[in-house]
């Protein structure tokens, strides 16, 4: 009888959990500061090379015109750049007890909301039941750690007990 060699299965070196084992670290809207300033100053040049040179062939006012509105784009920059403080241990700590129940499963996603684009923690929660009574959706600002939004509900859905 012709028997094959047995194949396992396995990850390359370097996609092993043990290579991945440092903090993630989440990404900050704080950094948008930096491009602010990159910005201030590029649109202080462009108006300055306007105003110093308005008399030669080679500037026109588009430099004064881009030169404002770079740097109106600056102070959106700055206006837009809120430090995410709160971590996903943290944001599920505040939603348990938010929702009023011990939370099992979970699921945490950071999103950006509205023209600020500020931090938000989108939370998906279940009861620690071995079958989950309860689910909840919980939403909270990631800077403030305020509840900005929640529903609570019994989970409607059907588990399979692995038991």
């Amino acid at each position: 009888m012709n028997t094959l060699p047995e194949t396992t299965d396995m990850l390359p070196e370097d996609l092993q959990p043990s290579f991945g084992a440092d903090e993630y670290q989440i990404p900050n809207t704080d950094k948008r500061k930096l491009a602010a300033y990159l910005y201030l100053i590029t649109g202080v040049i462009f108006v300055s090379l306007s105003l110093l040179f308005s008399d030669s062939p080679l500037v026109n006012n588009g430099f004064l015109i881009s030169g404002v509105c770079i740097i109106l784009f600056s102070g959106y920059n700055f206006f837009a750049a809120v430090r995410c403080s709160i971590d996903e241990r943290e944001a599920l700590q505040i939603a348990s007890v938010s929702v009023g129940f011990e939370i099992g499963p979970a699921s945490a996603q950071l999103m950006w909301r509205g023209y600020r684009s500020r931090p938000v923690w989108r939370l998906l929660t279940y009861s620690s039941e071995p079958t989950p009574l309860q689910r909840a959706v919980v939403l909270l600002d990631a800077s403030t750690g305020e509840v900005l939004e929640q529903v609570v509900e019994e989970n409607p859905e059907e588990w399979v007990n692995a038991s």
